[in-house]
């Protein structure tokens, strides 16, 4: 069973290291993305906020050796989902089985004015160029603004702006500054109401300002105010904005998409196509755009297709579970746990920030690299 995968994030990583786990060298699967290496997501964070380099948190796809795994570095021209064929720089790939976890692009000039007057921290280039803003800031208005939904980790504004706060602390600026939130949520992590309350009252300690229901629709860079849907305006001296998301043009060309993302069964990720499965940010599923649930879906893509190797009869199922990590800076991370399942609403706990939980954190990252890598690697 030749096995294709587009794109090498949480989902497409995942998916053949599992693979590789169970089968060994009877596994046949090539993976394909267009990037040289990988970078998880908090990883910006840390370099924004100047916890490590750009060149620590890169994973170099190179450095990949799985049996029964191949590595193309490669553009993908053309996906046919029918035949279960991909068209791409390095030539053409026919699947038995065409997995599609290619993510979601992020699109800085779908709104007015980003480019010209904002910083996209979202991209690892921006949030690298955001690191030397900030650490020239000597005082003022900072905004961190959402301009679209959906879009990725919804608790990442929020942990921004905390970290932020501590960054103007340490460099002596916070009392002239201000901080401002700006989401199209009503709460911050709306799935759990225990992680909102205990950002809400964190928002409330360190005086940043939290503008719910509110979206971004532009910046107007000669003013230097954010542009807001209602009508409003918020002034300031560095914005940070979250940018549009879409599905990749490949994938929206392929005529897979339904109302912009690719549906999927929401228990087994098999698109209406035989198979061709979607994982992560790609798809409709109904849970939120976030590694881990990339991740946990892959998971269970790997053992539907190692039961099917073994001519067994696939029972893994997607629980719409996921984890994750929250930073409130001053070292202390909280940990939410939510279910998404369709037809029901969410569920999760939460977990209050602390510094055993920002070790587990560091351990995730670890444990990734590890496994997805070979390599020995701390995110700090």
């Amino acid at each position: 069973m030749r096995v294709v995968v587009l794109g090498a994030g949480f989902g497409g990583l995942e998916l053949v290291t599992r693979l590789s786990e169970e089968l060994g060298d009877e596994a046949d699967v090539v993976l394909i993305d267009g990037a040289d290496a990988f970078i998880m997501g908090f990883s910006k964070l840390d370099v924004m906020f100047g916890r490590t380099d750009a060149a620590a948190v890169r994973h170099q796809y190179a450095a990949i050796d799985k049996p029964g795994v191949r590595f193309v570095q490669t553009v993908i021209r053309a996906i046919d989902p029918a035949a279960r064929r991909v068209d791409t720089d390095a030539g053409t790939f026919e699947a038995d089985v065409l997995v599609v976890a290619l993510g979601a692009d992020l699109d800085p000039a779908a709104t007015p004015g980003l480019t010209a007057a904002g910083i996209d921290f979202y991209t690892p280039a921006g949030a690298f160029a955001a690191r030397e803003v900030l650490e020239r800031f000597d005082g003022g208005r900072v905004v961190v603004g959402v301009t679209s939904t959906p879009f990725k980790c919804p608790p990442a504004p929020s942990e921004t702006a905390l970290l932020v706060h501590d960054l103007l602390v340490r460099r002596g600026v916070r009392e002239r500054s201000a901080i401002t939130l700006v989401m199209p949520l009503p709460s911050p992590v709306p799935p759990s109401p225990a992680a909102s309350a205990s950002l809400l009252a964190a928002f409330a300690k360190r005086g940043i300002e939290w503008r719910p229901d509110t979206l971004v629709r532009g910046l107007d860079p000669q003013r230097r105010v954010a542009l807001l849907a209602d009508g409003g305006e918020i002034p300031f001296e560095v914005f940070l904005g979250v940018p549009v998301h879409r599905v990749p043009a490949v994938v929206a060309e392929s005529g897979m998409c339904v109302d912009g993302w690719i549906p999927v069964d929401p228990l087994t990720l098999e698109t209406a196509y035989p198979g061709v499965y979607a994982v992560g940010d790609v798809t409709s599923v109904g849970t939120p755009k976030a590694g881990v649930f990339s991740e946990r879906q892959a998971a269970v893509v790997a053992d539907r297709l190692v039961a099917l190797q073994r001519g067994e009869e696939p029972g893994a199922t997607y629980d719409g579970t996921g984890v994750c990590y929250v930073e409130y800076g001053g070292d202390r991370v909280g940990r939410v746990e939510v279910t998404f399942r369709s037809g029901e609403p969410p569920t999760g706990t939460f977990d209050d920030p602390s510094r055993a939980l920002a070790a587990d954190k560091a351990r995730f990252g670890a444990d990734r690299a590890r496994r997805w890598f070979g390599r020995e690697w701390s995110n700090v």
